[in-house]
């Protein structure tokens, strides 16, 4: 199955629809009236249909296996077809289109084998989704313009050559992916002047300054104290996403010291500077953290 380990738990909904055509005027008027000889049709599909979307993953093989929530089926009956409306719910990393669209299958098939004793041309057709919604897709920012982001790397070790950098990197890659312009990335050393004196010089270009290293519990772990005084607003949800992000992976990401916080209408985030802390801390708030540039123009949360 594809991994998903890196992905976030968020609000998931998928809606699909399943058409089941019958022959002659008497099969739909046996439906409604509760005449079919195999019991209530409608009722009987419905709960085929719930136990199908709960047991998705046990019949395709790439479909995770994952909480169900809510499941719903409406049907709407137009002249000789019955149209299936299967919705499903949930709130995790991946989404339920799949649950959704093999519900709606199932609901179909066993209107079929409920109605075929008394109809022959039953056909089933047009099994589709019809909306999705949740996941990073429905995160997505649209901005006039490209935003820019500097990057910069605090470590000494690095700074003097002795080790290479892939925290910054990483960052840099996955800004990319987010359509992200990264306009400068530089190594610096664990010193508040120079970061302060960066973070200064670059806010006024760049709406987002990330800085990745200094931020755990070492005596030249500075960055931090070089940002907290800077710092305009203090945005104590980011912080908190990126450490529960975290601290559901690795148990040490309780002790990191990452700051987020705005000034002027520039995003500041330090970030870990390990490898898998940096990674990890971008796959935690983006894309979704660039909605911030919505709210610094005085727009609303529904903005995008």
């Amino acid at each position: 199955m594809v991994d998903i380990t890196h992905k976030i738990s968020t609000l998931r909904v998928a809606t699909a629809k399943a058409t089941v055509k019958v022959s002659q005027q008497a099969t739909i008027d046996a439906i409604v009236n509760n005449l079919v000889p195999k019991g209530n049709v409608f009722e009987m599909a419905k709960t085929a249909g719930l136990f199908a979307v709960k047991n998705t993953y046990l019949s395709i093989p790439d479909c995770h296996p994952i909480p169900i929530e809510f499941t719903s089926v409406e049907y709407e009956i137009n002249d000789l077809s019955i149209d299936i409306f299967l919705k499903v719910k949930t709130v995790y990393k991946t989404g339920v289109e799949v649950e959704a669209m093999h519900g709606a299958s199932i609901v179909a098939l066993t209107m079929y084998d409920m109605l075929k004793p008394i109809d022959k041309s039953i056909e089933i057709s047009t099994i589709k989704l019809i909306s999705k919604e949740g996941g990073k897709s429905s995160f997505k920012n649209r901005f006039p313009s490209t935003i820019k982001a500097a990057v910069f790397v605090c470590s000494d070790s690095i700074f003097a050559g002795d080790k290479e950098d892939k925290s910054g990197k990483i960052i840099v890659e996955k800004l990319e992916v987010c359509d992200v312009e990264t306009t400068h990335y530089e190594i610096i050393p664990d010193e508040i002047d120079i970061i302060q004196e960066r973070t200064k010089a670059f806010a006024k270009e760049n709406q987002l300054i990330i800085f990745t290293g200094g931020t755990g519990l070492s005596p030249r772990d500075v960055t931090p104290q070089a940002l907290e005084s800077m710092l305009e607003t203090r945005i104590l949800g980011i912080e908190e996403a990126v450490r529960n992000y975290g601290q559901d992976r690795m148990p040490y990401s309780m002790l990191s010291r990452t700051v987020a916080g705005t000034i002027g209408n520039s995003l500041v985030l330090a970030l870990p500077g390990s490898t898998k802390g940096a990674s990890e801390s971008m796959d935690a708030i983006f894309p979704h953290v660039l909605h911030v540039f919505h709210i610094l123009k005085g727009n609303n949360h529904d903005a995008k």
